[in-house]
């Protein structure tokens, strides 16, 4: 299973995220982007030492800075089902779909469909009649 799906299920879900520097982030999943970074709303931040505590309207978290997350376990089961409807359905659209290889359709001729067509039926420049 792939981090960054489990990340798209998870959105408007509540997860904690704990830092590398040791700060941790209670909140709800906004967004979340290819690298990682995450958009949290509703968030209560807490210091490395646990005994001070903020209230967030909402933060962005940059993904390298990331140690952890904690998701619902319930969500775990949601996207493996998800995932492996998908393959089924790709499984069965590959089999009636149409098939692919051999050369192109745009293929022109002379040498390989490369560059301009060559001039005078391909006899080359410089050749007399």
């Amino acid at each position: 299973m792939l981090p960054l799906s489990l990340l798209n299920a998870a959105q408007n879900k509540p997860m904690l995220v704990e830092l590398k520097n040791g700060e941790t982030f209670n909140g709800h999943l906004v967004n979340c982007d290819n690298f990682m970074n995450i958009t949290l709303k509703e968030v209560y931040q807490t210091n490395p030492e646990g005994d001070r505590f903020w209230k967030l309207k909402e933060c962005y978290i940059r993904g390298s800075t990331i140690k952890y997350i904690r998701i619902p376990e319930n969500l775990l089961d949601v996207v493996k089902d998800e995932q492996n409807r998908a393959r089924e359905a790709n499984r069965g659209s590959a089999r009636g779909g149409p098939q692919r290889g051999g050369r192109g359709q745009n293929m022109r001729g002379g040498r390989g469909g490369r560059g301009a067509p060559m001039r005078g039926g391909g006899r080359g420049r410089g050749r007399g009649m």
